[in-house]
C-alpha cells in the first residue's frame, strides 16, 4: 500500500478480532485500538532486519480461527454443579473459548503458540465470583475437594501467572467485584474490590467530589504500562509498579490493608498507617500471586489530584553514563523526587526520537549540531508534580544537575508526545508478529554500583543474536538504585528458539547481578528460579507459609517456586 506521497505503508490490520477467535485472546488492549509503527520507525525495521518491501505484503500466522480444544475438563459434574449452587448458573463458564482466555496472559510465548492455535494448560471451569462471601465458600469447597484454584485479574500477566498447571478453576475478579466502595477523606484511603480495572479505579478518585461528597479530588498514582488492562488487585498481588512510582511508591507502598480468604481461614490486616507488632502479615502477602489464599478487598492510598502542577522536562545526553550519573545524583539530592523519570539507552533512544515525533524536527537539528552523535546519546524524559511551588522547584533542581552533566534541555515536547501514546506502544506487538517479528520484555531491579555491568553484560548477549534489537531503559528511581528494562526485537524460526533465547536473556540478568524481576512478577516463568535467587532459607519461609495457609496445595500449584509435589 503506498499513501499519496508514494511511500510503502504495510497494510497494517485495523478490524476488531473476530469474536471468540484466537486473536482476539492474544490481541493487547481494546479490540479497537491500534497502534503502527511510524514511517521512521518502519524504515528502521526493514534495515536491522534486512526486509524489503515485498517482506511485507502477506501477514503470516494471525489467529483469526475460532477457539478450540480437545482437553477435556477433568472437572466432574457434581463439583460444578456445587460450585454453581454457590455462585449461579450465570456465573460459570465451561465452553472452550472461556477456558483458554482465562488459562491465558500476554507473554510473547502464548501469542506465538496461540497464533498457531495452540492451547497450553487449561482451566477446567470458570467461576466469575459475585463477592467475598462467594469466594470463601469456594475455597472451602475447593480445599475439602482438593480442586485447584488460579485467579484471572486484568489479563496482562506477563509471566505465566494464568496458567492452571494442574487444571482446577478459575475466578474471575473483574466480573462482578470491580467496585470503589469507600473513600475515606480524612485519612486519605481508598477501600476498593480488587477487580476493579485502573482506568475505572483512576477516574472513580479524579472524579471523588462527585461520587463521594469529597471536598478533594484524587488519585491512585499507580499507571502501569498496562495501566487499561490491569486490576488493581493484580498491582499489589505481583509487586507491580507505575510509570510514575518514582514519586507515588510502587504498589507495595500503596498498600494500607487487605482482606484475604485462605483455605486454612480469613483474615482482614490492621489499617494503622504504622505498626510495631513485630513482623507484619500484609508485607508477606503483598507479591504472593494467589499462592496463599485470595485477596478480596484492600484499602490503598490515595493521593491529591493536581494535574494542573505537572511540569514536563527532557534532555539529552552525551552518552549512557552521563545520563546514569546525573539520575542517581537526582534521587540521591534529597530535594524531592520526580514523578515520570526516564533514562533510555544509546539505542533506545534513536527510536525513541522516531516514537515521540523529535526525529526531522528542528529541535533534532539542533540536537546534531550540538554535538550530541547516534547511538552514543541517550534522551531522558519525565515531569514533576505535587503542590505547585514544590513541582517547580524540583524541575528546577533536575535541570541544574542535568546541564552538569552535560544534558542539553528540549523543552517539554517528547513529554507531551509520549504521555499522548503511554499506554499504547504494546499495540505495535501485533503489528509486528503478524510479519514474523517478535517484540518482548525482561526487567530487572539492579544496585547502582552494578548497573552498567548488568547493562552490559545483557545487552552483549542479546546483541550476539544477528538482526537483533535491544532498546533499555530505566524508570523506577530510587536513592539505592534503578530498573533496568530490556526491550527485544527479532525473527524466530519457532517457539523453541525463542524460548530458549528467552532463557538466556533471564540467565544473564541473574549472572550479572540484576534482580529476577523489578514489577513484572513471578509467575510460573519465573518459579523454577526462586531458589537460586533467594536462597533455600528464604525459600522455606515462603514455603513454611503456604504450608501453614494452604495445606492442601490448592492455590495457584507451580507459582513463585513455593509448591513441587503434586496436590497433597
Amino acid at each position: 500500500m503506498k499513501n499519496n506521497n508514494q511511500e510503502f505503508i504495510p497494510e497494517w490490520y485495523e478490524e476488531a478480532p473476530k469474536p471468540k477467535s484466537y486473536r482476539s485472546i492474544f490481541k493487547w488492549g481494546d479490540p479497537l485500538a491500534f497502534k503502527h509503527p511510524n514511517a521512521r520507525l518502519f524504515s528502521m525495521l526493514k534495515e536491522q532486519f534486512e526486509l524489503t518491501n515485498d517482506d511485507f505484503l502477506e501477514r503470516k500466522k494471525e489467529g483469526h480461527e475460532f477457539v478450540q480444544t480437545d482437553q477435556a475438563s477433568r472437572i466432574q459434574p457434581q463439583h460444578v454443579n456445587s460450585i454453581a449452587s454457590i455462585v449461579g448458573n450465570d456465573n460459570i463458564e465451561t465452553s472452550d473459548y472461556a477456558r483458554v482466555k482465562f488459562s491465558t496472559g500476554k507473554t510473547a510465548e502464548e501469542s506465538i503458540r496461540l497464533r498457531d492455535g495452540i492451547n497450553g494448560p487449561l482451566t477446567d471451569l470458570v467461576v466469575h465470583p459475585r463477592n467475598k462471601d462467594e469466594i470463601a465458600k469456594v475455597v472451602a469447597f475447593c480445599h475439602e475437594e482438593k480442586i485447584p484454584i488460579y485467579v484471572y485479574g486484568g489479563g496482562s500477566s506477563v509471566n505465566l501467572g494464568f496458567q492452571p498447571i494442574k487444571g482446577g478453576i478459575t475466578l474471575v475478579m473483574q466480573t462482578h467485584m470491580n467496585k470503589l466502595l469507600e473513600i475515606n477523606e480524612i485519612n486519605q484511603t481508598a477501600r476498593v474490590q480488587p477487580g476493579m480495572m485502573g482506568p475505572d479505579y483512576e477516574n472513580t478518585l479524579n472524579q471523588s467530589p462527585e461520587l463521594f461528597q469529597t471536598k478533594k479530588r484524587f488519585t491512585g498514582g499507580h499507571f502501569p504500562q498496562s495501566f487499561e488492562y490491569s486490576s488493581v488487585g493484580g498491582w499489589v498481588v505481583t509487586l507491580g509498579s507505575g510509570q510514575q512510582s518514582t514519586y507515588y511508591g510502587d504498589a507495595y507502598d500503596l498498600v494500607i490493608s487487605q482482606e484475604y480468604v485462605t483455605p486454612k481461614g480469613n483474615f482482614v490486616t490492621l489499617d494503622y498507617p504504622a505498626t510495631a507488632n513485630g513482623p507484619k502479615v500484609a508485607d508477606i502477602m503483598k507479591g504472593s500471586e494467589g499462592c496463599y489464599g485470595i485477596l478480596v478487598e484492600l484499602t490503598l492510598k490515595i493521593f491529591r489530584y493536581q494535574p494542573e502542577n505537572q511540569r514536563p522536562f527532557a534532555f539529552i545526553f552525551p552518552d549512557w553514563r552521563a545520563a546514569v550519573e546525573a539520575s542517581r545524583e537526582i534521587c540521591q539530592g534529597e530535594f524531592g523526587l520526580p514523578s515520570v523519570y526516564r533514562i533510555s539507552d544509546a539505542e533506545e533512544t534513536e527510536v525513541g526520537l522516531k516514537l515521540y515525533g523529535v526525529e526531522g524536527t528542528i529541535l533534532d537539528k539542533l540536537i546534531q549540531l550540538r554535538g550530541f552523535k547516534p547511538m552514543k546519546r541517550c534522551l531522558c524524559i519525565g515531569h514533576t508534580e505535587g503542590e505547585k511551588a514544590f513541582s517547580a522547584h524540583v524541575k528546577k533542581r533536575i535541570k541544574k544537575i542535568s546541564r552538569r552533566h552535560g544534558g542539553m534541555y528540549l523543552t517539554g515536547y517528547p513529554v507531551k508526545n509520549w504521555k499522548h501514546g503511554r499506554f499504547k506502544d504494546p499495540y505495535m506487538r501485533e503489528d509486528l508478529q503478524d510479519f514474523g517479528i517478535v517484540t518482548d520484555t525482561l526487567e530487572t531491579s539492579v544496585r547502582w554500583d552494578d548497573l552498567h555491568k548488568v547493562h552490559q553484560g545483557v545487552r552483549e548477549f542479546i546483541k550476539n543474536r544477528p538482526k537483533t534489537i535491544c532498546m533499555t531503559h530505566a524508570s523506577h528511581f530510587y536513592p539505592q538504585g534503578t530498573n533496568l528494562y530490556f526491550i527485544f526485537i527479532s525473527k524466530f524460526k519457532d517457539l523453541e528458539e525463542y524460548k530458549a533465547f528467552q532463557e538466556g536473556v533471564i540467565d544473564r540478568i541473574q549472572s550479572y547481578g540484576g534482580s529476577l524481576s523489578h514489577h513484572h512478577g513471578v509467575g510460573k516463568m519465573i518459579g523454577p528460579r526462586m531458589e537460586s535467587h533467594i536462597g533455600k532459607m528464604q525459600l522455606d519461609i515462603l514455603k513454611a507459609i503456604k504450608n501453614h495457609l494452604d495445606p492442601a496445595n490448592i492455590m495457584n500449584p507451580g507459582s513463585l517456586g513455593l509448591d513441587s509435589n503434586d496436590l497433597k
